[in-house]
């Protein structure tokens, strides 16, 4: 990747604008994929490593409910921000051995889901504050 500072593993701020508009200016799409596993995790980030292409990772309201489980009470979104963060975590461990630069992103939030999107925000926020940067590297 003929971008400076360009990373395996999931970009944030600056570098993943970078990486956008790279793409842009070579002319390929990045594609994204909802994920509610660690094995369609898994399956995105082997694709793309064989591929030798980035990837997004996209983490849906009911995919991060299935993420952290289906058995915990969501009446408040509180099992999908559980399942977001959690899926958000795994593939920050994981990404980069796969060699490829990854964004982590949350699908599109109805008004009735906004309880799931403060939730991540407010994590975001936690995150930046212990590491420089946030867990996710955008929002929709």
């Amino acid at each position: 990747w003929d971008i400076p500072g360009m990373k395996a593993g999931v970009l944030t701020g600056d570098l993943a604008w970078s990486l956008l508009q790279f793409a842009k200016a070579k002319g390929f799409a990045i594609p994204a994929f909802n994920c509610t596993s660690t094995s369609t995790v898994n399956a995105v980030l082997e694709a793309g490593m064989q591929l030798k292409r980035p990837v997004i990772i996209q983490f849906s309201e009911g995919g991060s409910a299935f993420f952290g489980g289906l058995s915990l009470p969501n009446k408040e979104k509180q099992a999908s921000v559980l399942g977001a963060i959690a899926g958000a975590t795994y593939v920050r461990a994981v990404a980069p051995a796969y060699g490829i630069p990854v964004l982590v992103h949350s699908d599109h939030c109805a008004k009735k889901l906004l309880p799931w999107f403060d939730g991540m925000l407010e994590y975001d926020e936690y995150f930046f504050s212990a590491r420089g940067e946030p867990l996710f590297s955008s929002h929709m």
